[in-house]
């Protein structure tokens, strides 16, 4: 008979944290629900506007878009190449300065608590603010160029990488770096011996995820004044020379497709 109510007062049991997960998703459904509406109140958002456009933006790609003129391929090559120069300058430079950052910043490497924080504060700010906004910047001070492009880019990439080899320091064997200190190593060597070795391939996988994130970066940061093929798809879009955009933006399309060809063979050699 104890059995028998125990088995009652389970099933009832099981019934009543059902009841609450179902209670507890429809309040939740409901909430996304209300945000949604709510916000397309704000945004004016409408259906009908969206598909009544698609006539006017299906015209602006079939006939004033496609097909790309061909021919200006070979006056775009200088800028893809510029793009493709700022990327690279700006992951390289970027990850040897967040290198010397991150150990700061990491809480199995910093020298001090203090140290960590001040380190991680300042990359967070240079993270948080969009490489866009850094070449508006940049712009004012160094004028229209390929230099304000890569300094935005390091900036970026600084503060990203800063942040990701942090957490990859904090995420490796501490048991190898107590060894080491028992037997009164320096800092430097536990470095070097405990660290280095397994940091290593998060480093080169990091930074060259960079270099694809710098490549699509680099072509918005040109539309402002950085240089590349953002700045001459900026052009022809401001001269209506559209089927020229339309080349450019194969040739960006292909430049990041086979960037990330590239990387993720060098990836799977090194890692």
């Amino acid at each position: 008979m104890l059995n028998k109510w125990k088995r009652v007062i389970a099933l009832e049991g099981t019934k009543d944290i059902r009841r609450h997960k179902r209670l507890q998703t429809m309040l939740i459904i409901l909430l996304v629900i209300g945000l949604t509406v709510w916000s397309a109140i704000g945004t004016d958002f409408s259906v009908y506007e969206v598909f009544s456009g698609v006539g006017l933006i299906s015209n602006f790609l079939f006939l004033d878009l496609l097909p790309p003129d061909v021919t200006t391929s070979g006056s775009l090559l200088g800028a893809i190449l510029e793009t493709l120069y700022m990327g690279f300058v700006g992951m390289v430079v970027g990850a040897l300065i967040a290198l010397i950052l991150s150990f700061l910043a990491a809480g199995t490497t910093t020298p001090h608590p203090i140290i960590q924080v001040v380190v991680r504060a300042f990359t967070s700010i240079i993270r948080n603010i969009p490489g866009l906004i850094w070449a508006l910047i940049l712009v004012a001070s160094y004028g229209i160029g390929v230099t304000v492009g890569t300094l935005s880019l390091i900036l970026g990439s600084v503060g990203f990488l800063t942040r990701v080899f942090a957490d990859t320091l904090e995420e490796i064997d501490t048991g190898k770096i107590e060894a080491l200190n028992a037997t009164g190593s320096s800092y430097l060597q536990v470095l070097a011996q405990g660290v280095f070795p397994q940091f290593i391939p998060g480093f080169v996988a990091w930074s060259l995820y960079n270099l694809e994130l710098n490549i699509r970066a680099s072509t918005i940061i040109g539309m402002v004044g950085g240089g590349g093929i953002g700045f001459a798809i900026q052009k022809g879009i401001k001269l209506f020379q559209y089927k020229e955009v339309s080349m450019a933006i194969i040739l960006v399309l292909v430049l990041i497709l086979s960037t990330e060809f590239l990387t993720s063979k060098i990836r799977e050699r090194i890692i």
